[in-house]
């Protein structure tokens, strides 16, 4: 079997976790991890299944996200697949699913996607790498909802156990056809 995991990330936790995901699979499946925007031609038709995980940045997905989705909806909803999103609001456990997640439930919402599977993974804070204006922005988003306000620190609030009972679950997905 082989699966297709594409991946919308901004500074690299979303495409870790994809990486991952890949890696916990591959006893029962062969996967393919691209960047999504670098997917403009893929053929899904290769694939049995296929997963899409992207980040949120300032309350949005990045547009390419909603693209590929309204552009393969059908194909997608024709086969076994899953979404899962990235962001800091996740880092407190009750905005860590679909419904209490509100980005997720929006997109999920407002999609032609409906995948079989979906998660919500916290993300990564990475201070020191942001430019300038992200830096000094996310701070402020942080210290609104009471989060790490230290711009020297990096903080990942990844909960690995949660991903990897995603990474089996997905590759689950095939039985159920």
């Amino acid at each position: 079997m082989k699966a297709l995991i594409l991946y919308s990330s901004r500074d690299g936790q979303t495409r870790s976790i994809a990486s991952y995901i890949a890696s916990k699979v591959q006893d029962t499946l062969r996967c393919d991890v691209i960047d999504l925007l670098q997917a403009q031609n893929v053929d899904l038709s290769q694939y049995q299944q296929v997963m899409l995980g992207a980040s949120i940045r300032y309350g949005h997905f990045n547009p390419a996200l909603d693209k590929f989705v309204k552009r393969h909806a059908e194909q997608l909803n024709r086969m076994p697949s899953a979404f899962f999103a990235v962001n800091l609001t996740a880092r407190k456990p009750e905005k860590r699913s679909p419904q209490t997640n509100v980005y997720t439930r929006k997109f999920l919402l407002a999609s032609p996607w409906q995948p079989k599977q979906c998660a919500v993974f916290a993300g990564a804070l990475r201070y020191p790498r942001y430019r300038w204006f992200d830096r000094i922005m996310i701070q402020f988003i942080m210290r609104m909802t009471g989060g790490e306000t230290d711009t020297s620190k990096e903080v990942e609030y990844t909960d690995w156990q949660q991903v990897e009972r995603f990474a089996q679950e997905f590759s689950q997905l095939q039985y159920e056809k």
